[in-house]
């Protein structure tokens, strides 16, 4: 947790006691899992909407892309009905 070993966080316990006593102890870890969870959650809130604004953006990149296609769709069927005369002549 947070890149610090078992007795570190030992010694940070025990210093915390000894400032705060044993009485405030469970308010104090209350207050702190508490904030942990607030952060969790906010963490994730944000993955998510990051997530959501990629998912909408690579949706909106494909359908510029079949716009884009579209017009050249629509060109390539009287290309081949012009061009169809000449492939008889290639045979």
């Amino acid at each position: 947790m947070f890149g610090m070993s078992g007795g570190e966080i030992i010694i940070i316990l025990l210093i915390v006691l000894m400032f705060f006593g044993s009485k405030s102890m469970p308010k104090i870890a209350r207050t702190l899992g508490r904030g942990m969870r607030q952060i969790k959650d906010a963490t994730q809130d944000i993955q998510r909407d990051i997530q959501s604004s990629v998912h909408d953006t690579e949706s909106g990149a494909s359908s510029v892309a079949k716009d884009i296609k579209r017009p050249f769709e629509d060109l390539e069927k009287p290309m081949k009905e012009l061009t169809k005369p000449f492939k008889d002549l290639e045979k």
